[in-house]
């Protein structure tokens, strides 16, 4: 991915979308106890407003990926920052906890489009020998924004407000949609015939589904963990900044085995690294379980980085692969999988969240993870790589 004349190379454009995304989408987590404080709300009810902004942001990437098949991978990405960060600004402003709901659905759908619109940048640019090595590079924005996101935000909510952090995540946006005009648009080849044409395609491909299954799956385990570690710590007496830094080890995590994870796809198959990943996954859920105590917190975020750059990652990238004639709208389905299953998880656990029984829903997600791990695994390694010209 080299850039003609001199500019800035394309995956570093990207590894920035992937990064003011992120940052808003997790900056909420280490405020939702902020917030419901401040709205006079209970806890529950603001993990629900936040899994809203999951719902919308998982349910909105299937329509972002077909729009970008006409409008292009990178007016799409500047058009939808744009709407986003107007969102992310307006979030701040919300006056009562529907209003904040409303502001940050809105902000979730547009925001929706810039990561798989990212991943389908590299899918179509990038060889596929060599892909898994340019998403992990990705994943560096995602973990740094990640990290910001979870110790800025816990930050900003102890000591000055949690309206300030959207604030941060807004701006971010909208200037981005200014930066990305340098970010070359890839050559799209014509699209005909209906937008529904690539959802029949999708449905007649089992394996495609079954890549989709453990998207919404990773989603629940996963994203669904890594959103209610903050509030679990400040549930056993550590402030919103202490929480929110512990949590934010896992950016760290992700930076460091985002590395490891790059160099040993080239010689690894797959399905080594999704047990990896898998193991991984087990191990956060089950360490969580048993305490929710920052030093435990710190543990498990470190854990929880492999597990998602080494299970995700494969994941991630398999989908580009899947069905390649469909790569747009398959990978933005794979994201959009992904959030909806974490917006599920956030609706039916917001009553164990309120009532502090953290230790049940870690316990729940280490049981998941396991049929998880190995049912991706099993999967991955029955399936071969189709003929592509990319």
């Amino acid at each position: 991915m080299t850039a003609p004349g001199g500019t800035t190379r394309p995956i570093r454009l990207l590894q920035v979308t992937a990064f003011v995304s992120t940052l808003d989408r997790f900056a909420m987590p280490p405020m939702l106890v902020a917030i419901a404080h401040d709205l006079d709300v209970p806890l529950g009810v603001v993990v629900q407003a936040a899994g809203a902004y999951f719902l919308v942001y998982g349910l909105s990437q299937p329509v972002w990926g077909m729009v970008s098949d006409r409008l292009g991978r990178v007016r799409t990405m500047r058009l939808t920052l744009l709407l986003a960060g107007l969102c992310a600004i307006g979030s701040a402003l919300s006056p009562t906890l529907l209003v904040l709901a409303l502001a940050r659905g809105l902000a979730g759908g547009f925001f929706g489009a810039a990561y798989p619109s990212s991943l389908i940048y590299i899918g179509d640019t990038v060889p596929a020998a060599v892909r898994q090595r340019d998403i992990a590079r990705l994943m560096v924005g995602v973990a740094v924004g990640t990290a910001l996101a979870s110790v800025g935000s816990g930050v900003l909510a102890h000591l000055v407000s949690w309206r300030l952090a959207f604030v941060v995540t807004g701006g971010s946006a909208v200037l981005l949609a200014w930066a990305l005009r340098r970010l070359p648009e890839p050559d799209l080849v014509p699209r005909t015939g209906s937008l529904l044409a690539p959802l029949r395609r999708i449905g007649r491909s089992q394996v495609t589904l079954l890549v989709l299954l453990f998207a919404f799956t990773e989603g629940v385990v996963l994203l669904g963990v890594l959103t209610l570690m903050p509030p679990a710590a400040e549930h056993t007496g550590a402030t919103a900044a202490v929480a929110g830094a512990a949590t934010g080890v896992y950016g760290i995590s992700v930076v460091v085995c985002a590395q490891v994870v790059g160099r040993l796809s080239q010689r690894w198959h797959p399905t080594r690294l999704i047990a990896l990943g898998g193991a991984a996954a087990v191990l956060t859920s089950a360490l969580l379980a048993v305490s929710q105590e920052p030093a435990m917190t710190v543990a498990g975020a470190c854990v929880l980085g492999l597990a998602w750059t080494a299970m995700h990652s494969s994941l991630q990238t398999w989908a580009t692969e899947v069905l390649p004639g469909e790569r747009a709208t398959v990978v933005s389905f794979f994201a959009g999988s992904l959030f909806v299953g974490s917006a599920i998880a956030a609706v039916l656990v917001a009553g164990l969240a309120d009532a502090g029984r953290y230790s049940v829903i870690f316990g729940a997600g280490a049981v998941l993870a396991v049929p998880l791990a190995l049912g991706a695994a099993y999967a991955r390694s029955r399936w071969h790589r189709p003929t592509e010209s990319a």
